[in-house]
């Protein structure tokens, strides 16, 4: 991670740690490193999610690519996995969202894509990074050469909405509860699911700039489990902030996590003989995930934690499927990034097709208990936690008393100033108590 882009992209609060100065410096070097190359006035599409900053920040970032001489195309509130597809699609130099995906709404962050619709590798966020602090080496437009503003943003949601539903068949017959908390997803969920002829009842589908994630979407399924055990319904689907991962909820009102999407997912990839490879997951992934693969000859590579990494292992290896636990599924056969929307129809597509619950799909994956509990740790210390000697002791005591059945992973969050602490194994009781004690340990290192 570098001085301003983390896992993904540059993260902060609002007016604290990313403002509007720090957005136009950001556009500004974007459209010069990404466009320096090229033969013709570029184009760099811009998208959004409901967050009440949004649209302040789209102005500065917008007036940045501008400034540079690019034309800004601005497509509104939009899912972050449209952005890269439309970027793709109409040969855009550059794709830009603005969201702090799940965070709470005084966050926002920007994610920045390249013309072939991935995120931007280290080199290039290393150069806009450069340019940002010092943008001596490049010069404003003038007169004519001054970008443009263009905006495109009824038709960008239509189009992406087409997009998501012909990759699947229909699915009439099926009964969804879709929480949208209240972020991006509000602007395109409700267009998919009408194509493909399901009957959805939508939550959190009323975005008012502060009010996304809160008690709802991906990081808070409370209520969702709850409306669909009682309601009847065949599965709840619910996607975060800007609609790049989703979590399902099945019949009963359980949880069906990443890892299990990716295993149904798989499985059905491989009856039909569509899987490539095997399936790319992150150190986080439950051993679950990867006896159930193993049973059915599927193979499973490990990354370190961020979309973009699974993404990298899966362009190298040629594999189709891939994505983390937290509901980031990467299916490269339609998308180049973690797309919630495709996701959730791909998972009832094959729902349909099987005659089953979603609970016995979801229940061939039989999770080893995972225990995750986040402990704060200032932002300039949290990459050294995993060195210190006190954290080093606990963390091989602990891989010790579980051998082979079980593990422990301490890693720093790279979008919060978190260190997360993640204990696996076959029994609960220990497994939360010896992630308390590695918590515990961080804890008196790092008071608050």
């Amino acid at each position: 991670m570098g001085k301003y882009f983390g896992t993904d992209g540059i993260r902060g609060v609002v007016n604290r740690e990313l403002d509007c100065l720090l957005a136009y410096k950001a556009g500004f070097a974007a459209a010069t490193v990404l466009t320096r190359a090229l033969s013709h006035r570029a184009k760099i599409f811009i998208g959004r999610d409901t967050r009440i900053s949004g649209e302040m920040l789209e102005a500065a970032l917008a007036a940045g690519i501008c400034a540079a001489g690019a034309d800004a195309v601005l497509l509104g509130v939009i899912p972050t996995p449209a952005v890269a597809f439309l970027t793709l699609a109409h040969h855009a130099d550059a794709g830009v969202v603005i969201s702090a995906s799940h965070n709470p709404f005084e966050h926002n962050g920007i994610k920045i894509f390249g013309g072939n619709g991935c995120k931007l590798s280290d080199e290039l966020e290393a150069q806009v990074e450069a340019l940002i602090d010092d943008p001596s080496d490049a010069a404003l437009a003038t007169d004519g050469a001054i970008g443009r503003i263009l905006r495109e943003e009824k038709s960008a949601c239509e189009e992406y909405a087409s997009h998501v539903a012909a990759a699947v068949g229909p699915l009439d017959g099926l009964r969804i509860a879709v929480d949208c908390a209240n972020g991006a997803a509000s602007a395109t969920a409700p267009h998919i699911f009408e194509k493909l002829g399901a009957h959805c009842d939508f939550l959190f589908c009323q975005p008012d700039g502060v009010n996304i994630n809160t008690g709802c979407g991906s990081t808070h399924l409370e209520a969702l489990c709850q409306t669909v055990s009682q309601g009847q319904y065949d599965l709840g689907v619910a996607f975060d902030g800007d609609a790049d991962r989703c979590l399902l909820v099945d019949e009963q009102g359980q949880v069906i996590d990443g890892d299990q999407i990716m295993g149904v997912l798989a499985l059905d990839m491989q009856r039909r003989g569509a899987l490539k490879g095997g399936v790319v997951a992150t150190v986080l992934s439950n051993l679950g995930l990867k006896t159930f693969l193993k049973a059915h000859g599927i193979a499973m590579a490990a990354t370190k934690v961020g979309d973009r990494f699974v993404l990298e292992q899966m362009q190298r290896d040629g594999w189709n499927i891939g994505g983390e636990q937290s509901g980031h599924v990467i299916l490269t056969d339609h998308a180049t990034t973690g797309d919630g929307e495709l996701t959730a129809v791909t998972f009832l597509q094959v729902l349909k097709q099987s005659g089953k619950k979603a609970s016995e799909l979801a229940g061939q994956i039989e999770k080893f208990p995972q225990v995750m509990i986040n402990v704060p740790v200032p932002n300039d210390q949290k990459k050294t936690v995993g060195d210190l000697p006190e954290v080093q002791a606990v963390g091989q005591e602990i891989a010790a008393l579980f051998g082979e059945k079980g593990r422990i992973l301490i890693r720093p969050s790279g979008t919060e100033a978190l260190v997360r602490v993640m204990v696996e194994g076959q029994e609960e009781a220990l497994v939360r108590q010896m992630a308390e004690k590695a918590a515990g340990v961080i804890r008196q290192l790092f008071p608050q």
